[in-house]
């Protein structure tokens, strides 16, 4: 299912044992746009700690009462990788993350997950694991925050249609499905999506996204109500609209 990204924000973090603390942000990478780390920040338990969390050891999230359950302790937690999350993540970081978690490692694979193309731990080599673990680039690195990006400019391939106001997720795959664009300024306030594979690039020093669409095929999308549940009848009207093939079906 989809649900908006901002509504991870503020959700409380359970522990087998007890609660972590509460969601502040999300990194995403800017390659498969996978959700890679929930930032959590910890409050007095940890002395104002914000914590990595992937979603790898996420096992169940209730979005009606705002708590996300993870098969982790309290203890494991505290232990883990002092990364200061205010920085630019390092890969060398991230391997000592996965290192200390027995997770194997997203990137250096041909799938959102590495070599796995879901968080199905029953595919996992234990010899492939270790091999990828040690795969570090730290010259390709694509960490970015979710709160940053909003309200990035988004440009069509000729002109300019609005700013990024939010995403939508795949709490499944944990994967970011669409960026949801405000064309407030243009097209008195109507709202649409785009998949983030039909984005050509994004200059992040100008904070500008650009579009491999141009205007009137965005300005003739199915419009989106961010107040309806996204349906997959709308995703597949949205891929035929733009003569793309739907992604559910290449998984």
């Amino acid at each position: 299912m989809l649900h908006r990204l901002k509504k991870l924000h503020g959700m409380t973090l359970a522990a087998t044992d007890g609660e972590i603390g509460k969601v502040k942000d999300v990194y995403f990478d800017d390659v498969s746009w996978g959700v890679r780390y929930l930032i959590v920040d910890t409050g007095g338990w940890l002395s104002n700690r914000k914590v990595l969390i992937s979603p790898r050891s996420i096992r169940g999230v209730d979005w009606d009462n705002e708590k996300i359950h993870v098969e982790l302790s309290q203890q494991q937690v505290k232990d883990s990788p002092d990364i200061d999350t205010d920085m630019p993540v390092s890969r060398q970081e991230e391997a000592e993350f996965y290192a200390y978690y027995g997770y194997p490692v997203y990137w250096g694979g041909g799938f959102l997950w590495g070599p796995y193309p879901v968080l199905s731990d029953d595919q996992i080599d234990a010899e492939l694991v270790m091999r990828e673990r040690h795969r570090i680039d730290t010259a390709d690195h694509h960490l970015r925050s979710a709160d940053e990006v909003k309200g990035y400019h988004i440009r069509a391939s000729d002109e300019p249609i609005g700013h990024v106001e939010g995403f939508l997720l795949d709490d499944e795959a944990w994967a970011i499905r669409y960026v949801v664009i405000d064309t407030a300024k243009w097209w008195a306030g109507r709202h649409v999506i785009v998949r983030p594979q039909w984005i050509t690039r994004v200059e992040w020093a100008e904070s500008t996204v650009y579009l491999g669409l141009d205007r009137a095929a965005v300005e003739a999308s199915p419009e989106y109500n961010p107040a309806v549940v996204l349906s997959r009848d709308y995703e597949a009207r949205l891929h035929e609209h733009y003569k793309r093939s739907v992604y559910w079906e290449g998984e």
